[in-house]
Parts: C-alpha cells; structure tokens; sequence
C-alpha cells in the first residue's frame, strides 16, 4: 500500500512478523538512509536534498514509529533490520543501492552487507557504536546492562544520563531533565522504551565479520562526525576502520550531524556517493 505527498510516496509493507512503515523520494540511483532507534522523520531534510538526483529510501525500523511488530516483546537484531532492508530494497526494484546507516542504522547497513551483499553497492557506516571492538568491552556491556536495568526500573532520566556519560557527549545543565522529564509523546516513550527493552543491547554488543566485510564485493566507508571526537562512536569507529584496513571519513558535525545541518552533510555525502 502506499500513497503519495507533496515530497514523499508513502507506503508500507507486511513482512512476517511487523508492517514496515517507508518513503521514497526523487529519481535515480538509490540510496538508503535508515537509523535505529531513529526513523525516516529524522532523515526527511536530507532525503529531501538528496532526491534532486537519486531515488531515497527511508523507514521506520522495526519496532519503531510506524512500523509495529507482530511481536512487541521480540528483541531487534542487526540480522532482522537488514532483512527488512532487503526486502524493502527488493519491493522497489531498484537496487543494488547505497546505504548510509547512522549509529544503530549503521550496525543494520554493514549486517546487509554481510547477508544480501548482492543488494548493495556501497555502505556508509556512520558512527556505529560497535562496542565489542573495544579494548574495554566487558566494561561497556556492564554499563549497558545498568543503562538498561535503571531505565526499565523507571528512572528515565536516570538512564539517560548514565546513556550520556557512556558515550562521554557532554549534555548542558538541566538538558536531559528537560528532554525526558515531564509530559512526552507517548510514541517517543513506546520507541524509546521498545530501544532500552529491545533493541540497544542486540546492537551494540554485534560483532561484525571483519573477514566477510573485507571481501565484500560492497564498498565499506566508516563515518565518523568531526565533533565526535572522543565519544563512544567516535573510538568504535575508529575501531572498526583500522579492523578493516581502510581510513575512516569526516563528515560535518557530531552523531546526528544529518538531523542538526542536512544542508553540509549532504554536501560531503554526495562527494563519498561519488567515490571522492
């Protein structure tokens, strides 16, 4: 089913066990712009700018928005999102395709790449929180497992704050009592709690195929944010770059460098669309 608006085709797709919710933009080669936890909202001002000359998928991963699972209770894995991309990519027929993935979306694009590596040309890792390439794993799987023990225990602002000291991105004064305190959108506190329940421990803790990516007939860019220096994604980047032999590639801004300036990030994703 799908219909169409002033800047989208809308439409959704039945897999076995969720309704995947997705928009299509523009015309030509095509590119793929997915997140997790976040959906194809946050990847509008950039689709928008990049359909002027390429054809760009965006979803809401399962779980997530408007794309419900069968199974709420069922964790989201790697394995299952890049299934969903397939067969997405599959119901338009327009592949191979480039994806860029960002943070969990990027743990899902080099999953893709690994199973259905004849649907993609090209995937852009952009900061994938990739943590069991670090040196200090066992630690940053307790700290995950606290993060997700004080959410479900009902301290929200708890959990983001040990979220935020975890990836060492530093929040102003009283910020996340503001962002998560109060009255919210019940669909961000169902995303929010469906990422906690179900979906950050199976993404960070993916251990990719290092032997399988280097192989890989699909071009591997690992992105990393120029503000990100430092952060958790900025050394599991760095981490996963120098596993498979490559440099890694700056990109404007910070983790949601896409979200804050689509103008400048689409200028330097153009230019990696390009082999440059």
């Amino acid at each position: 089913m799908s219909t169409t608006t002033n800047a989208a085709t809308v439409g959704t797709l039945d897999v076995a066990d969720a309704r995947l919710h997705y928009e299509v933009r523009g015309h030509g080669p095509l590119v793929v712009l997915v997140g997790a936890p976040m959906g194809a909202a946050a990847f509008a001002p950039l689709a928008d700018l990049l359909a002027a000359d390429h054809t760009v998928l965006t979803t809401d991963p399962r779980g997530t928005g408007r794309s419900p699972m069968a199974d709420p209770g069922r964790d989201s894995t790697p394995e299952l999102r890049a299934a969903d991309l397939s067969r997405l990519v599959a119901h338009l027929d327009a592949g191979p395709a480039a994806v860029l993935g960002s943070s969990g979306g990027a743990v899902s694009a080099l999953a893709m790449a690994q199973a259905h590596p004849d649907q993609v040309h090209t995937v852009i890792a952009h900061e994938p929180p990739l943590t069991e390439l670090l040196d200090d794993r066992e630690q940053r799987r307790a700290a995950t497992e606290d993060m997700i023990a004080t959410y479900l225990g009902g301290d929200v602002t708890g959990a983001w704050e040990r979220f935020f000291t975890h990836a060492n991105i530093v929040m102003p004064d009283g910020a996340i009592e503001q962002m998560f305190g109060g009255e919210r959108d019940p669909q961000q506190v169902a995303d929010e709690r469906h990422w906690f329940a179900h979906e950050m421990r199976p993404t960070v803790r993916w251990e990719p195929d290092l032997d399988l990516l280097r192989g890989s007939r699909a071009r591997i860019v690992v992105g990393i944010g120029e503000d990100s220096t430092g952060q958790v994604c900025d050394l599991t980047s760095t981490a996963l770059a120098t596993a498979l032999g490559i440099e890694p590639t700056s990109f404007p801004g910070g983790h949601i460098g896409f979200v804050d300036d689509p103008a400048a990030f689409v200028v330097r994703l153009r230019s990696v669309l390009a082999g440059s």
